[in-house]
């Protein structure tokens, strides 16, 4: 994304300079420039990263005596030998929600671990399947899996969970996922009647450099994208576009 804005504004530059507004080439060139330098070198990266993952607690606040942990993927990819496997992004939130499900039980308390996430990739498995065999390796016991295979996205994952939520009577839900993607699915699954509490599987960040990074760039795009999934939330409400929301506690 940044990486194409980049890529407009020298073009941009160029045509205007060969029509001679070079005042307005040179401040295209200029923009280009700053914004390399800004997102390369970190600054813009971090700040924007920063935003998005504060506040956010890494363990349950509370447990209550029906608990639900939503764990929401982060996508799969087919290893060389043919096998699907959850992406580098997952491992983060599969071990925490894992991590959650033990010190539940251990308090003696009742709780499941539902996996929402599709085959958005197409390898021909679901994302949810695929984390329950990680999960099951982690010691959740397969009776406390509730599976949701039919999401693409994380729009769709609170749409398609709040039933599966309603059907088992959760009292708590937690909601796992990497610190990036919280602010965003929190207000999606809000929008669909479920009251939940995030617990931040990990946390990404930029890198200050001398010179550009492109690291740098891939985190700055992570961020825009959570920033632009929650605009197009808000201009859709205001547009009446979004599903009908589910009035806050229904589910």
């Amino acid at each position: 994304m940044t990486v194409n804005v980049l890529l407009i504004l020298i073009v941009l530059a160029v045509a205007l300079a060969r029509l001679r507004w070079r005042r307005c080439s040179y401040a295209l060139l200029a923009s280009a420039l700053a914004l390399l330098l800004a997102t390369g070198c970190g600054p813009l990266p971090i700040w924007l990263l920063a935003r998005l993952q504060a506040g956010y607690a890494t363990q349950a606040p509370a447990w209550g005596q029906r608990n639900a942990i939503v764990l929401l993927g982060a996508g799969t990819v087919r290893a060389t030998g043919g096998e699907v496997e959850p992406s580098l992004l997952a491992y983060g939130r599969i071990s925490k929600a894992a991590e959650l499900y033990r010190a539940c039980r251990q308090g003696g308390r009742e709780c499941k671990v539902e996996v929402s996430g599709g085959d958005a990739r197409g390898l021909g498995r679901p994302e949810a399947l695929v984390y329950a065999g990680n999960l099951q390796r982690l010691g959740v016991d397969a009776a406390d899996l509730l599976l949701e295979p039919r999401s693409m996205n994380t729009w769709q994952n609170a749409q398609f969970s709040g039933p599966l939520l309603q059907a088992y009577g959760a009292d708590r839900v937690l909601l796992v996922s990497s610190g990036y993607h919280l602010r965003r699915g929190l207000l999606y699954f809000a929008h669909f009647g479920v009251h939940a509490e995030a617990v931040r599987a990990d946390y990404v960040d930029g890198v200050r450099s001398w010179l550009p990074l492109s690291y740098n760039f891939a985190m700055a795009d992570l961020a825009l994208h959570e920033y632009a999934g929650i605009a197009r939330y808000r201009v859709y409400n205001a547009m009446g576009w979004n599903a009908r929301a589910t009035k806050p506690g229904a589910l």
